[in-house]
């Protein structure tokens, strides 16, 4: 995350093209977000990235995962081709926002997201295409919303793209 925001990382040449949103599309219960991320969350926000987070996959509450439990990141929730939070997502206060994640309860050629995969078994394979579903699927539509806003106007900072992102969705 630091060094794809620009900043300095030791004993690593400076990143010439820092990125302006970061998609984390991973996570782990960790009961609270750990003191070294939260730091680097706040100096790449500094930076003027955005941070875009899965919310996690186990039912549980977004606060005590990590990066979706730590502050100044907007966490996604998964919902479902009707708008309503899936069975799987985490969900609670920081669980910003959600878009489509898929539901596996459903019919997959009808509600699960359909896109690139790798193919392998046990190992890396080739690639191709398959679907899926979970919030690691729904960040990244967030992610690139806020890419389309950054295009339309370069300036927006973190906290504004987040404020007009989570201020134009309606409850799920």
């Amino acid at each position: 995350m630091v060094w794809a925001s620009g900043l300095p990382v030791a004993g690593v040449p400076t990143n010439p093209y820092p990125a302006r949103i970061l998609n984390m599309s991973l996570g782990a219960e960790t009961g609270g977000c750990p003191d070294f991320l939260q730091e680097a969350i706040d100096s790449v926000v500094a930076r003027g990235a955005i941070v875009v987070v899965a919310a996690g996959n186990s039912q549980a509450n977004v606060y005590d995962a990590a990066p979706a439990g730590c502050g100044g990141v907007i966490g996604v929730a998964a919902i479902g081709k009707g708008g309503d939070l899936t069975s799987y997502s985490n969900a609670g206060i920081k669980a910003d926002l959600g878009a489509p994640g898929g539901d596996r309860s459903l019919d997959p050629t009808e509600s699960l997201i359909y896109g690139l995969t790798n193919l392998g078994t046990d190992s890396a394979g080739a690639h191709g295409y398959g679907f899926g579903a979970g919030t690691s699927f729904a960040a990244p539509h967030v992610a690139g919303v806020l890419a389309l806003m950054l295009s339309v106007n370069p300036d927006l900072t973190p906290g504004q793209m987040a404020s007009v992102l989570v201020g134009s969705v309606r409850p799920y």
